[in-house]
């Protein structure tokens, strides 16, 4: 008895390393893309981060407004570009949202490429 527990079974073993190499190049795998995400792509996300939102996921405040469902849509897309462009100011009423939008924008894109979110901030002229 004392024996088994020294002796590993190989087919256990070779799961392990099998399972090891699945980790490690699916993590190299989703640290950059070899293309942007496209406009589509944000698009069809941002349509389930609504879809959420009215589903109530997101809690009531993002159902107080247009405005507040707008915030929580964007912050549901992609946390840290929201937190980068928006979280200090989030959006307002009546707000025109270019610049701060184009940001947004160019942080999506950058963090599909697997590129660092330094200088996307002020990046475009107000």
């Amino acid at each position: 008895m004392a024996n088994s527990c020294k002796t590993l079974n190989p087919f256990f073993i070779s799961c392990y390393i099998l399972l090891g190499f699945l980790y490690f190049f699916s993590l190299t795998a989703l640290a950059k893309s070899p293309r942007p995400i496209s406009d589509a792509e944000i698009k069809e996300k941002k349509t389930a981060c609504y879809a959420d939102i009215e589903s109530g996921l997101w809690g009531w405040k993002c159902k107080e407004s247009m405005i507040a469902k707008e915030n929580c849509a964007l912050k549901c897309l992609s946390p840290p570009c929201y937190e980068l462009v928006y979280e200090s100011d989030p959006l307002e009423e009546g707000e025109k949202d270019y610049v701060r939008g184009q940001e947004y924008k160019f942080c999506m894109h950058r963090m599909s490429m697997g590129e660092s979110l330094e200088g996307v901030k002020g990046s475009f002229d107000y």
